[in-house]
């Protein structure tokens, strides 16, 4: 089966700030191809990275703000977000209504990304187009209405610069981490080396790999895998994705019951990032938190269940 392009995107023109973003950022981590920038503190600080700011999106801007499937203190849902936008991937308002627009109209043509026109438009070409439907205003205000009450958000929106200044904050923390561990480590002649290899791989490597995770719960879990659930579209468990994102390749587990904070419905479909949204529980930091449909159903009363 295939469809074609949402109609909103015609006539073409191109996204020229994510295009020169995504460019600009691969070549810059091609940087970690050179001897000069490898350090294995950089590389630790990359995988790290991956995870911890990577939870940005799966944990907040996914599970917490679009779906709302537990609670947290103010605190932490804003630490969660500036993790988030920190990742790249646009202001929390924006990422929340472009992924509800993709529920509403999942693998039809409306979709901003089904992998149902192709494979690279899922990934990140339909990042590269204008879209009239998810880069308007009116579709921020319908779909996600519920985050601009929140004057934090609302800021970003207003001042659209702000979350690129957010962003661009981590290149000279990252340096002045590394200066630091280098200068411990050899002294001053390899503070500014260790440096630069922390922001190579540390942010360059690190949004890179974040960004192709993200891409791949769009693209390979629409394309590959299996599904416990028959949802009416194409979303399919796909155990790889699932590895990558700590717990988003359970993609069809997820299309079956958006609201729940829980991905694993089998044994084997281990969702890390559910077992941290827990940890929060135990530690206090978070609450509510929305168990799948078949555990709702089980401890509901008669009355509920109907």
């Amino acid at each position: 089966m295939q469809i074609d392009v949402p109609v909103t995107v015609k006539p073409y023109t191109v996204h020229w700030v994510y295009v020169c973003t995504i460019v600009v950022v691969h070549i810059l981590a091609l940087l970690a191809l050179h001897p000069y920038f490898f350090s294995w503190a950089g590389v630790i600080a990359a995988l790290l990275g991956i995870h911890v700011f990577g939870q940005g999106i799966t944990i907040g801007y996914h599970r917490l703000l679009t779906h709302r499937s537990f609670k947290t203190p103010l605190w932490v849902e804003r630490t969660f977000a500036v993790l988030g936008i920190c990742c790249l991937e646009d202001t929390p308002a924006r990422w929340v209504a472009i992924h509800r627009i993709h529920h509403v109209h999942s693998d039809d043509q409306p979709d901003p990304h089904s992998p149902l026109v192709n494979f690279l438009w899922s990934h990140f070409g339909w990042l590269c187009i204008n879209n009239r439907q998810t880069h308007c205003l009116s579709a921020i205000e319908k779909f996600s209405k519920d985050l601009l009450r929140d004057p934090f958000y609302m800021y970003l929106e207003k001042r659209p610069l702000t979350h690129v200044y957010i962003a661009l904050l981590q290149i000279p923390a990252f340096f002045l981490l590394g200066t630091l561990i280098g200068y411990a480590m050899s002294g001053p002649e390899q503070a500014i080396r260790m440096g630069l290899s922390m922001v190579v791989w540390g942010v360059y490597v690190r949004l890179v790999a974040v960004w192709h995770i993200t891409w791949s719960v769009n693209s390979l879990s629409h394309l590959f895998g299996y599904q416990n659930y028959e949802t009416g579209e194409h979303s399919k468990n796909n155990w790889l994705v699932a590895i990558l994102t700590v717990g988003e390749g359970w993609h069809n587990n997820h299309h079956h019951d958006p609201s729940t904070a829980c991905l694993h419905h089998r044994w084997w479909e281990i969702d890390i990032s559910y077992l941290e949204i827990k940890l929060l529980e135990r530690l206090g930091l978070a609450s509510e938190i929305i168990p799948p449909r078949h555990l709702r159903h089980k401890h509901a009363s008669p009355a509920q269940q109907q």
